[in-house]
């Protein structure tokens, strides 16, 4: 059963218990204090005054009603105290202190955990596991050459800020509110019609700030983003491919186009891992990688340089989370198993804890439309050797959204965060989990 969110400043570490208990002392080491400055005569004459009119029999209860009015009084006085300082510095945390303080001190405890991948998939998990930690960094690709982000990279010669965006806006505060400014796209305007305003302004704040990371930091202060979202590299480099058929395709939305099979894919020019990212990784309790694009979003990230060796060499808990559906040309007729073995070849998944797979198919209608597009559901076919030493965790965690104006499957971002805080040990053992959605 769910424990009521005003109960989360009983939790331990609140570091709040103490202080009442302090003015709740404080407030009876006053009395006595007035009670000596009185003297005992002074003091006897007071009580026979009060109690003149009142019985004796009523006089411990009568007493014991009027010191628990006063601890309520005491405690209600703080609070909305509290409360009306909490409202005029931050008007969104609607003067709750519960959650203020469950935010500010339980969430920032709990464990470290660094997402990597891009594309939807990565903003969706966020949007879930930011219920669970404060201390979440999500290690995003910026290879993208399509839509409004490769149309910035051209013309401006900036990083692709597409993916960054999304994830911005999955860990901020007040996301739907912000995602209707953030997400819009200009209709008209030379240059301007097509673009999303969160792309413009990133890519506004890179020339202002003269540099990529330090953009998304800004972009982060004022969407008061929960965790932080770190590139992968800050080179500008393009995503290549080899096909089936011999052919060498440069840039990601080229390559995710295409239906011809992917033989392999590499980096047009050696890039150097961004050096925050590594140490998330470093210092991460839990690494999860995916969901996402197979080729052209998780292994991205994976052929920056150090990249890969880090997420092997970091002590941490890992999970890979199985894609719902293969893509078209991308990753087309390709198993739970396939997709282990082409991620087996840039990391040592013998060093992961688990690999969580839905087990929840698609309504047929929805299922119908994939299929015609040429994607099915990822067949489950780990058993044995296939899983690489990994724990299968299966559960049902399809949900279904409207994007670009049809029902499209995604991971439901509650039920997955849900499960990962009962898979992993790290996040099994914090407070978190028992007051989170």
């Amino acid at each position: 059963m769910k424990i009521p969110t005003f109960l989360k400043i009983l939790l331990p570490g609140i570091g709040v218990k103490r202080w009442f208990f302090l003015s709740a002392l404080g407030v009876a080491v006053l009395t006595f204090g007035v009670f000596c400055l009185l003297g005992e005569a002074r003091v006897r004459g007071l009580y026979q005054v009060v109690t003149k009119y009142l019985p004796a029999f009523w006089r411990p209860t009568v007493g014991a009603a009027l010191a628990l009015g006063g601890l309520v009084g005491v405690s209600l006085g703080t609070g909305m105290m509290v409360r009306g300082v909490l409202r005029a510095v931050s008007p969104k945390s609607g003067g709750s202190v519960a959650e203020a303080l469950y935010q500010a001190r339980i969430l920032k405890a709990a464990p470290s955990v660094v997402a990597i991948g891009g594309g939807t998939g990565l903003s969706n998990l966020l949007r879930g596991i930011k219920h669970y930690t404060a201390n979440l960094t999500a290690v995003v690709t910026v290879m993208d050459t399509g839509g409004s982000s490769g149309r910035l990279r051209r013309e401006l010669d900036v990083l692709p800020p597409g993916d960054v965006r999304n994830c911005l806006l999955a860990l901020a505060e007040d996301e739907e509110r912000m995602a209707k400014f953030m997400q819009y796209r200009f209709t008209a305007g030379e240059g301007l019609a097509g673009h999303a305003l969160g792309n413009i302004l990133l890519a506004g704040l890179e020339q202002a700030t003269g540099g990529f990371d330090r953009a998304v930091e800004e972009a982060s202060y004022f969407l008061s983003v929960r965790g932080q979202v770190l590139p992968s590299t800050l080179d500008k480099v393009q995503l290549v491919a080899e096909l089936a058929d011999g052919r060498i395709i440069e840039g990601e939305a080229e390559i995710a186009q295409d239906p011809t099979p992917i033989k392999r894919v590499w980096l047009s020019a050696p890039a150097k891992a961004y050096e925050r990212a590594l140490q998330a990784i470093e210092e991460a309790d839990v690494i999860i990688i995916g969901p996402g694009s197979l080729y052209t979003s998780i292994l991205p990230n994976l052929l920056v340089e150090d990249i890969a060796q880090a997420i092997d060499r970091a002590q941490a808990e890992k999970f890979v989370i199985m894609n719902l559906m293969t893509e078209p040309g991308e990753t087309t007729g390709y198993t739970a198993y396939d997709h282990l073995k082409v991620l087996a070849q840039y990391l040592d998944l013998r060093r992961f804890t688990g690999v969580i797979v839905n087990t929840e198919p698609p309504p047929p209608e929805i299922l119908a439309r994939y299929r015609a597009e040429g994607s099915e559901p990822v067949k489950d076919d780990l058993r044995g050797a296939k899983t690489f030493g990994m724990r299968v965790i299966r559960a049902p965690l399809l949900s279904v959204v409207e994007m670009e104006g049809k029902p499209t499957v995604k991971h439901d971002p509650l039920k997955l965060a849900k499960l990962l805080s009962r898979e992993s040990r790290a996040l099994r053992h914090s407070w978190t989990r028992w007051f989170s959605p």
